[in-house]
């Protein structure tokens, strides 16, 4: 493996699966890709996850011009479509990499029914499944993706408004201020096609935090904890919706935040 590149980071990897490179970048991304398996399997990813990773890294990069782009996509050989049984899952991740840059530079939008992608969790415990779909989602946080000036009451109110119209809560600021904690950002996402609300914290002694939740209709839940990513989860449901509060805090605290923003949350 050639160690002398320089590994990519989650912004470019998340730029290159969205189409946002130049011809000579994407070019750069699909080189290291297929010489540094732990690339290949970090945008295997970013490329599989449903959550739009694209509303979490926005960085400001030019668009390739489609001419160039055909004329790349003209030069990448037919995949087979079919893997036989022999064929070791590494390069199978090769195939799936080469589809995805043919994808890409065709300036096509991902659909995994396209290129045969099922669901990456099982439908026995959807509740566990969408936790552990945040917590890859926010294990690429980082202090510098939260930084900036705390929005006002009024913009807060405006961020939180669409989370209610689609998921029925009624958030307003005061209701998911986290004691000692920075609000940053709520935003509207999505898994497994139904909404799912979340609001982003930057706590000053432990980084990144958020607080999200979905539909269920799985019943109440008392809180419990668990542990993903390197980050603490505590997770609880009501009747009618799931929560999970997850951040790098400790343990204790973690619990001690998510109890008082169970009582004001409630909805």
């Amino acid at each position: 493996m050639n160690t002398k590149h320089t590994i990519p980071s989650d912004e470019e990897l998340t730029a290159f699966i969205d189409g946002e490179l130049t011809v000579e970048e994407a070019a750069r991304i699909d080189a290291i890709v297929n010489e540094d398996e732990s690339v290949a399997e970090r945008l295997e990813f970013l490329a599989r996850a449903s959550l739009p990773f694209k509303q979490a890294f926005a960085p400001l990069l030019s668009e390739a011009p489609r001419e160039k782009l055909e004329t790349m996509l003209a030069a990448i050989p037919a995949q087979p479509s079919a893997r036989p049984a022999s064929t070791p899952a590494f390069a199978s991740r090769r195939r799936f990499l080469g589809a995805l840059a043919a994808s890409l530079v065709a300036g096509i939008a991902i659909d995994r029914a396209v290129i045969g992608i099922g669901k990456g969790f099982s439908a026995k415990d959807e509740n566990s499944e969408w936790r552990a779909v945040v917590a890859d989602y926010i294990s690429l946080y980082t202090a510098e993706t939260l930084a900036g000036p705390v929005p006002g009451r009024e913009d807060q109110a405006a961020q939180l408004g669409p989370l209610d119209e689609k998921l029925g809560l009624s958030l307003s600021p005061e209701a998911v201020s986290l004691p000692g904690i920075d609000f940053k950002r709520a935003l509207l996402l999505q898994y497994d096609g139904k909404p799912l609300a979340q609001v982003a914290y930057l706590d000053p002694e432990t980084g990144p935090m958020a607080l999200c939740i979905v539909r269920s209709d799985a019943g109440p839940k008392s809180p419990d904890l668990e542990s993903r990513k390197g980050m603490n989860v505590v997770y609880w449901s009501n009747g009618t919706h799931a929560f999970m509060l997850i951040g790098h805090a400790a343990a204790d605290r973690m619990t001690a935040i998510a109890e008082g923003a169970r009582g004001k949350v409630a909805v």
